[in-house]
């Protein structure tokens, strides 16, 4: 048949929806062409492409994946008009029942009810339950590409089977198709998974558990410098640290709502109905901070009070969600919490968003964010504290000071804290997947729980409002970000290793280490290359390892008391003499440039 026009249109989020929803059931057609005993799931479109879910007494192979992409060309050549249709419930039933798809008739059941025609869809012999939208004939689909076959539970749900899913993409034209499949090989190449394993940054270990990295030398070492960092910055800002303790009693957690609204999320020590003392790895540090603001009497001319601590947290994240470095069980965060008064909201929560963008800015990763306002579910009181009326009031002052600064957001009901809405910064990894790195909270709740109180000018005892911020998120999440935003070649104030040494030659070892002592000295993170290879070798191990500079050291720089420097992005930069090429690196690394 010929094509419809409208079934090459590419530009909107809908168009792009509806072409991979129909690659999607060519996927689901070519599979039950081969494997007539598969049962179906399901196979919606997604983000970058689509996926079907299948239940197969053996997972798909590369060579599976590939029978399955030709026989998907098949049936875009032989070009089948794509059919919607509707049945009543009963017949509806009869009809997926003849099919033998338990999958689909489960499906079925949860819209029999209401007593509305089912939505089919016809291309050739195949015939799936689906509510569409689709293109009107398979032939539109002209460039497409499977992907990967993993294990998926079936409704996302560890209780239920697991099924094999099989992602693809597809777009209306091959060039397009190309040009996307280059941005996957390169997100690959990027992936800190792999790339932060390579480099020595991090790894993991299954007798400890998932989500639960160990940070190496090499990773150490940035969070370390982030930590530094932050520490400094926030001092700076008229911040007061805290270091606080890594569990608690119940008691406290009971006081600030956690142990109701969180308690699944906790890893908890002691069994009540043993009439043990029980105890729980903390999940934030607000409660425990605002014991140290409970620590004195305040007045309104303690306020702000701006508390900032290097804080350990935990949560139990389902096994499923574990990747890496980006969500883990065990984490760090630059966690602060600001007691205010009302006019002083405003100015503070400005703060703390400038803060953050500093922070972003110079590691680089300003550009890659975008902002969400997390307000409560209205509908789904049983997930917060507090009165409706004043989570509007709270929800509409947000709003003005985020409209005040000329934040560009999304809103998004239910994704508030249970004690208050919240600014997220919503960064995406190099795989596209959206996360939150940092988030800003107006507290309206827990001062009053806890009995946090200042007297104020007219000498009247008040509850002062609570903002939670964090200035740069989680350690381990940023550290990610970073791996994958500059592939592993870190800016010089970030490596790990800002300087490599490499003699030529063994002789040249003694003067090398004086060089090496002299950098060392002086603050810079230098080491020395006195393996017994030739130089080409070293250069080229410095080069894998994305270290900044290198200094080759032979007869003639020891002779003559110079230093051959090469730099990793700019390759060979002549001959300096040691404080010059010292003072390069220290004034580099001060200006914090992203290379």
């Amino acid at each position: 048949m010929s094509l419809n026009k409208a079934d090459l249109r590419f530009d909107t989020a809908e168009e792009k929806s509806r072409f991979r929803h129909t690659a999607s059931h060519i996927l689901a057609q070519a599979v039950k062409r081969l494997y007539p005993n598969v049962k179906l799931a399901i196979g919606p479109s997604i983000a970058e492409g689509f996926y079907y879910d299948f239940d197969t007494e053996t997972p798909f192979t590369a060579e599976s994946l590939a029978a399955i992409e030709a026989e998907m060309k098949k049936i875009v050549a032989e070009d089948y008009p794509i059919e919607r249709f509707e049945l009543p419930p009963d017949e509806a039933k009869a009809l997926i029942e003849s099919q033998n798809e338990p999958y689909k008739l489960e499906l079925f059941a949860e819209h029999a009810d209401k007593g509305e025609p089912i939505s089919f869809y016809r291309q050739g012999e195949f015939t799936d339950l689906c509510a569409g939208p689709h293109l009107t004939s398979t032939g539109a689909v002209k460039a497409f590409k499977l992907l990967s076959s993993t294990g998926a539970y079936w409704r996302g749900s560890e209780k239920n089977k697991m099924l094999t899913r099989i992602y693809g993409t597809a777009f209306p034209k091959k060039s397009l198709l190309d040009e996307h499949l280059a941005k996957l090989e390169e997100a690959k190449r990027r992936d800190h998974n792999k790339l932060g394993r390579e480099l020595e940054m991090f790894t993991t270990v299954d007798i400890i558990g998932q989500g639960l990295p160990i940070l190496l030398p090499r990773g150490a070492r940035v969070v370390q410098l982030l930590q530094r960092f932050v520490e400094d910055e926030e001092q700076k800002r008229g911040y007061l640290l805290t270091k606080t303790p890594f569990f608690a009693k119940s008691d406290l957690y009971k006081i600030s709502g956690h142990w109701d609204h969180y308690r699944d999320g906790m890893f908890i020590m002691g069994d009540e109905a043993k009439d043990e003392e029980v105890f729980a790895l903390r999940p934030m540090t607000c409660p425990f901070q605002f014991m140290a603001y409970l620590n004195q009497a305040r007045s309104y001319r303690d306020l702000p009070l701006r508390y900032a601590e290097t804080s350990t947290l935990f949560r139990n994240e389902a096994s499923g969600e574990m990747h890496g470095l980006i969500r883990v069980r065990q984490f760090t965060i630059s966690e602060g919490h600001l007691a205010v008064t009302p006019a002083q909201l405003e100015t503070e929560f400005k703060d703390c968003l400038d803060l953050a963008m500093f922070m972003l800015r110079t590691l680089g990763l300003d550009g890659d964010v975008s902002y969400r306002f997390s307000k409560w579910d209205q509908n789904n009181r049983e997930k917060y504290i507090g009165e409706p009326l004043q989570w509007e009031k709270t929800q509409d002052l947000m709003r003005d000071i985020l409209n005040s600064i000329g934040l560009v957001y999304e809103e998004a009901d239910g994704e508030a804290a249970f004690y208050g809405p919240k600014l997220d910064i919503q960064i995406k990894n190099v795989h596209g997947k959206e996360d939150t790195l940092i988030t800003i909270q107006i507290d309206f709740q827990l001062a009053e729980r806890f009995g946090m109180l200042y007297t104020d000018t007219d000498g009247v005892k008040k509850h002062p409002i609570v903002i939670h911020r964090t200035s740069i998120g989680c350690y381990e999440r940023t550290l990610a970000l970073l791996i994958e935003k500059y592939a592993g070649a870190f800016p010089l104030w970030l490596a790990p290793e800002q300087v490599r040494i490499l003699p030529i030659a063994d002789r040249h070892n003694d003067y090398c280490k004086g060089v090496l002592d002299e950098l060392v000295n002086a603050g810079i993170r230098a080491t020395m290359d006195t393996r017994s290879e030739k130089i080409g070798f070293k250069i080229r191990d410095a080069q894998i390892n994305k270290v900044p500079y290198m200094l080759v050291i032979g007869d003639k720089e020891e002779s003559e008391v110079t230093l051959a420097v090469r730099s990793r992005r700019l390759g060979d930069l002549g001959s300096m003499f040691l404080d010059d090429f010292k003072a390069k690196v220290l004034l580099e690394t001060a200006e914090k440039l992203k290379d």
